[in-house]
Order: C-alpha cells, then sequence, then structure tokens
C-alpha cells in the first residue's frame, strides 16, 4: 500500500520553524515550493546546487555528505539542509543524496530571500542567507562578490605559501606532507621550476584504488605539466579553467616563479553561482538526459551572475564555458558508444559559442573538420552518427538544431581540411550574398575538442587571404551595414513597427551584432587572430585598423548592450519565461535608456567611418 503525498503547504505547516510563520506568509512560500520524490540512491542535489534551494526531508530518510573529506550526516523527515541553514562550505562541497524512496520539498534561494525580507522569524534562521537590495525585477545580492571575483588578480586569492616537493619523493613523503599541512594538493618543484602536481584525487585513484607501492617516486602518479594561472590574470579566468578541464587546482605563477596554488573551493567560496561545480556535474553523466537536467541550470547560472553585476564579457565566457563542457561530454559519449575515431577530427564551434559571447538565449552552430586521411566510403558512416548525436543531444540541452542547418549534422559543414580549404577560398574570391553570410558564421571558429592543428593551419591560411584585400572587405563591410542601430531620424530611439515583436528593440540583431560585424571586418582587414569582439577590437587598436578612442567607444557600447541584454534575460528568467533578445524600452531606467542611446550612436557612427573608407574608394 503506498502512502498518499503530502502537499508542500503541509510540509511547511509541519516544520519545526517555517509552521510558525503567518498563514499568509506559509502560503507564499508553497507555492513556489517543489515536492519530489526520490528512489533510494539518487542524487537530489550536487556540490554548489545546495546554495541554490533549501531543501526540507517530508518523508523518508537523506544523507548530506563531503566525498572529498569523507563525511557524512542522516537526515530523517523534519530536517532541513541548503541555502540559509548549511555553511557556505558544505552548501559548495557537499551532495545530497535520497534514502529509502525519500520525498523533499525544495524552496529557491530568491523565494528564501524575499520571505525572509517580510519575515524577520525567518531571517532569524536562515543566517547564511545574502542580503538583498532592491532592483527592477532582479535582486542584487549585495555582499555576494561575484563581481570581485571576476575582477580581481589571482595574487589576492593565495592563502599560503606553495606546498612543495621533489619529483623524487616517494608517495608515502607526499602523503604525509599534506596529512601535515592539511593540505589537498603538492605542487612538485624541480630546479625552482613547476614539474606538477599531485591531489588528494591522485593519492586515492592512482595509488589506493591501483594498490600501487608508496615507496614509488611521486612522479610516477603526478599530473606533469598541469595547466596554471598568472597572478595577475582575473580571478575568472581560473573559473573558466578549471570548468572548462574538470579539475579543482591551479597553481598561481608569476611569470615562470611558483606563487601558491588556488582550489575550487577558494573560488567557489567568494562565487555564488559555482560555474565550476556545473561543469563538474556535466562530466558526471552518462545519458542524454542527465546533461539536460544539469544544462537547465545554465538560466540559474546567468541569473545569478546578472544579480552579481558580472560584466557581459564575464558572463559570456563563463555560459560559453558550460557550452563547450556539454559539447565535450556529448562527444565522449558518442565515442563511448561508437568507438574511437576512424581519423583525426576536431569539433569546431562557429558563432556566438567561437567567440564566447553566449547568454541563456542560443542557438548551436558548429562544423567538424576531417583530416585528409578521410574517405567517404570507409569513414563517412561513422561521422555522420557522431555528429548527429552530438548536434541532437546540444538541442536537447536546450541549444536547439540552427535554422540554417550550419551544423556539422549537415554532410556540407562535416568536411575533410582540404575541402575547407576550397570553401573558405572561394568565398573570399567571390563574395556573392550567401558567401557572405556565410562568412559571418565560419570566420568566427574556435576548437572544442579534437586535433586542434587542424583548424590552426586553416585559420592561418584564411587571414594570409583576407589582410588588406580591399575587394573582399568592401563587400563585408556593405553586408555588415544591413544591420542598423535603431536610431531616428533625430537620434532617439525608435522600437519595431508592426509584427510579431512590434515595439521593442532588438538587442541583439540591431545592437550586438553590429558590433560583432565591425569587429570581424577589422580582424580580417588586419590578419589578426582574436575570435573574440571585445579582443578583435583590442587587437585591430593595437593594429592600427580602428584608432585606440574608437575602439574604447565600441567595447564599452558592447559591454553596455551586453549587460541590458543579459538582465532583461534575467528578468524573463525569474519570471519563469523563455529568454529573448526584445526589449521594451519601458523596462528600461532613464540611465539605462541613456546608455542604450549612446551605445548606438557610437555603433551609428562608426559604421558611418567604415562605410566611408571601403565602399568610397579609400582603401
Amino acid at each position: 500500500m503506498t502512502s498518499t503525498l503530502p502537499s508542500p503547504l503541509s510540509v511547511l505547516q509541519q516544520h519545526r520553524v517555517l509552521g510558525q510563520l503567518a498563514a499568509a506568509a506559509l502560503e507564499t512560500l508553497a507555492g513556489e515550493a517543489t515536492l519530489t520524490t526520490f528512489a533510494d540512491g539518487d542524487l537530489v542535489a550536487t556540490p554548489g546546487q545546495l546554495a541554490e534551494q533549501l531543501w526540507l526531508v517530508a518523508q523518508g530518510h537523506a544523507r548530506l555528505e563531503d566525498t572529498e573529506q569523507g563525511w557524512q550526516v542522516n537526515l530523517q523527515a523534519g530536517d532541513w539542509v541548503g541555502a540559509g541553514v548549511s555553511s557556505p562550505a558544505v552548501q559548495q562541497q557537499a551532495q545530497l543524496v535520497a534514502l529509502q524512496d525519500a520525498t523533499l520539498v525544495a524552496l529557491p534561494l530568491a523565494t528564501l530571500v524575499a520571505a525572509s525580507a517580510q519575515a524577520p522569524a525567518l531571517a532569524s534562521q536562515l543566517g547564511t542567507l545574502p542580503p538583498v537590495v532592491g532592483g527592477p525585477g532582479l535582486e542584487r545580492v549585495h555582499n555576494d562578490p561575484a563581481m570581485n571575483l571576476l575582477a580581481t588578480p589571482m595574487r589576492s586569492l593565495l592563502k599560503r605559501e606553495p606546498i612543495v616537493a621533489p619529483p623524487t619523493a616517494t608517495i608515502r613523503e607526499v602523503a604525509t606532507i599534506m596529512a601535515t599541512q592539511r593540505a589537498s594538493s603538492v605542487l612538485l618543484i624541480e630546479q625552482d621550476l613547476l614539474f606538477g602536481i599531485v591531489t588528494d584525487r591522485d593519492l586515492r585513484n592512482r595509488v589506493v584504488a591501483q594498490g600501487l607501492d608508496i615507496e614509488r617516486p611521486v612522479a610516477d602518479i603526478a599530473t606533469l605539466a598541469p595547466l596554471t594561472v598568472q597572478a595577475r590574470s582575473p580571478a575568472f579566468e581560473a573559473l573558466q579553467l578549471m570548468a572548462r578541464h574538470n579539475i579543482h587546482h591551479l597553481p598561481v605563477m608569476d611569470g615562470q616563479r611558483i606563487l601558491g596554488m588556488v582550489t575550487a573551493t577558494d573560488l567557489t567560496e567568494q562565487h555564488s553561482t559555482s560555474a565550476v561545480y556545473l561543469a563538474s556535474d556535466i562530466y558526471k553523466q552518462t545519458t542524454i538526459t542527465g546533461l539536460a537536467a544539469v544544462s537547465a541550470r545554465v538560466k540559474r547560472l546567468q541569473r545569478h551572475l546578472a544579480a552579481a553585476d558580472a560584466s557581459a564579457y564575464s558572463t559570456g565566457h563563463i555560459v560559453t564555458t558550460i557550452t563547450d563542457a556539454l559539447t565535450t561530454r556529448l562527444i565522449h559519449l558518442a565515442e563511448a558508444e561508437l568507438g574511437p575515431a576512424p581519423v583525426d577530427y576536431v569539433w569546431v564551434a562557429a558563432g556566438s559559442q567561437a567567440r564566447s559571447e553566449q547568454t541563456a538565449k542560443s542557438d548551436q552552430d558548429n562544423c567538424l573538420v576531417l583530416d585528409d586521411s578521410y574517405d567517404d566510403a570507409q569513414h563517412g558512416d561513422y561521422f555522420r552518427a557522431l555528429s548527429k548525436f552530438v548536434c541532437d543531444g546540444l538541442d536537447a540541452c536546450g541549444y536547439v538544431h540552427c535554422p540554417g542547418e550550419m551544423m556539422a549534422m549537415t554532410d556540407q559543414w562535416r568536411q575533410p581540411l582540404s575541402r575547407w580549404r576550397r570553401y573558405f577560398r572561394q568565398w573570399v574570391a567571390q563574395p556573392d550574398p550567401k558567401a557572405l553570410m556565410l562568412t559571418c558564421v565560419f570566420f568566427d571558429l574556435r576548437a572544442v575538442h579534437g586535433n586542434t592543428t587542424l583548424l590552426d593551419g586553416l585559420r592561418r591560411q584564411v587571414l594570409a587571404e583576407t589582410r588588406g584585400n580591399t575587394l573582399f572587405l568592401a563587400h563585408m563591410v556593405g553586408n555588415a551595414l544591413k544591420h542598423r542601430p535603431p536610431l531616428g531620424l533625430f537620434g532617439q530611439i525608435a522600437p519595431t513597427r508592426g509584427g510579431e515583436h512590434s515595439g521593442t528593440i532588438d538587442l541583439k540583431h540591431t545592437g550586438i551584432v553590429p558590433i560583432v560585424d565591425l569587429a570581424r571586418v577589422y580582424a580580417l582587414a588586419g590578419g589578426l587572430d582574436a575570435v573574440n569582439t571585445h579582443d578583435r577590437l583590442e587587437q585591430a587598436a593595437h593594429a592600427g585598423e580602428v584608432s585606440e578612442d574608437s575602439a574604447r567607444d565600441l567595447r564599452d557600447a558592447l559591454e553596455s548592450l551586453g549587460k541590458i541584454r543579459i538582465a532583461h534575460q534575467a528578468r524573463q528568467i525569474e519570471r519563469g519565461q523563455p529568454p529573448d533578445n526584445f526589449l521594451r524600452p519601458d523596462e528600461l531606467s532613464n540611465v539605462e535608456r541613456a546608455h542604450l542611446k549612446s551605445a548606438f550612436g557610437v555603433v551609428q557612427q562608426l559604421q558611418s567611418v567604415l562605410g566611408q573608407r571601403y565602399q568610397g574608394g579609400r582603401f
């Protein structure tokens, strides 16, 4: 006989603390609550997710555990855990597992924050909630240091001197050092240079699990030539590296000199969005269904970044890193099913993913560059299956199939290197409208997985053929000028008239895309290898393709438009609406409207300058 599931309201009413709230407050909380039943052993919340919701055990039992530290706590009906009640370290490091077909109720962080503002009794019990100040439909976490994390140099996050050992030390000696120093990693140093790194995971997975002799040199189990980050680099670069490569330790360097170590915990203690743990969850998934469930948290990630007032530049890089992780994991799953690839290949991101400028509203643009040893009769079925698996998987994860079919699963965009060379040669030599449209997608390319040298050579060829090619560039400029900022005759913002989005401003196609197009022309004209729009503008200024002042104005305009777009999408996510790029002017404050108008004016002015330069014959 099955037991009847309780309602969220009844669970809240029976809770020893929440049950003391006023009836109206309880009903409001219950309206935002989610009640879910989990089977024995199901993972309820992964590390990082505990910071995003408060979980109440309604029926059965659950276990809170930290697999890194090796502890666990059993919970029963009436217990609570997560946002507001668990310590920040537990929220970021521990996971919650269901026992005995448990039923749990989840309350989102935003709901708790709003309720605490109205109910001092509740606030008194939820001591780890971030205080907020009001915003236009988007609460801003006042003490969330994510913005500092994204701007602060890595040097400032170092907490202790580096813990080091020679690579000739034994595994036993290094394990003793880690135990006495209470450290999760040791750097291996040879002649004052970084040789490798050993972590507690290495000891578990490569020594204990394998029954390895602990008197062997520690170099046998170390990660050699590990990834590093420079002390002057902003901390978000470390966050991005960890998320992209699924690692939890990064040595911090000053040139070749070792300054110390930063761990994922160091970052996530200060960064509420837990991008590292989100990427880590992706690499743990073994099914497309599991990946789709994790990818649903990208919208929440963007919303948290917006609440922390993170820059559009940083947000784009972090959100894109998650897309890269999903793509890579799908490739791993495809290869596990199909077997290893018969010839070398590189999976290449195009469009906004290539530029590291994605938001929660993105489709997919990608292609496959195959080694010239590829033979369709022998290898075609394999790569057709692999590309379809990955593209369909991305679609299931919310990155919808490209409407123009510019994806690796389309035969035309899954070709050997020699064919790709011919494509670009033809597009540059005969820049008809279709060729120009394709260049706007495929001139923005970045390797995601595979043999990256295949793409490196292709990019060098393309830039060599476009640099100083005034006829081709004139056509590119003409194509770019089709996207105009929405400014009227007297410089006023002019929303769209008629159609589905009447009365709105298309922030993407009339705001951001024109800047992307300008930066692309500057990069192709100067043979510059940057792909990100902000980075292209910096390189273009140094190369003399655009003045320093104009490049700075365009970067500022891109940042202003990007932040307005991200905030707009975050408000939609908060309201449960699908994010889009269509903004109604009445959503903006007077200050935001002034910034938007100024950004449009900068774009309009520099479009005019570039048009005169190339279309007026002054090459």
